[in-house]
C-alpha cells in the first residue's frame, strides 16, 4: 500500500519563490522581471501561482539566487500531481493487460 501525502502539503513554487526568495531581498517583481529578462505578466503569474515553473525560469531563479533549478522543478512537478490526484477518481481508464 503507496502512502500519499495529503493534496494540500504541496505548495506551488511560484508563491514560496515569492515569500522565501524575492520579498526577503526587497524585490518588486517589475525589478526582478528585468533583471531575468522575461515580462512582468509571466513573472507576476507565477509568484502568484497562476503559471507553472518553466524550467528556463527555474534557471533564471538558481543563477540570481542560488536555489538549485532540479528543486524547484520537482516542486512544480509534486504540485501538479497532488493536483491531479484530487480528481483522479473522473480519470476513466483501465488497467492494460499484457496480450
Amino acid at each position: 500500500m503507496a502512502i500519499r501525502i495529503h493534496p494540500s502539503l504541496h505548495v506551488h513554487p511560484g508563491p514560496w519563490l515569492r515569500r522565501q526568495l524575492v520579498e526577503p531581498h526587497g524585490m518588486n517583481i517589475k525589478a526582478l522581471a528585468q533583471h531575468f529578462g522575461v515580462s512582468r505578466q509571466a513573472l507576476s503569474g507565477l509568484l502568484n501561482g497562476h503559471a507553472k515553473l518553466s524550467a528556463d525560469m527555474a534557471i533564471r531563479f538558481e543563477k540570481a539566487f542560488g536555489v538549485q533549478a532540479d528543486t524547484l522543478l520537482r516542486m512544480q512537478a509534486a504540485y501538479d500531481i497532488a493536483q491531479a490526484r484530487m480528481h483522479e477518481d473522473a480519470i476513466d481508464v483501465k488497467r492494460l493487460v499484457a496480450a
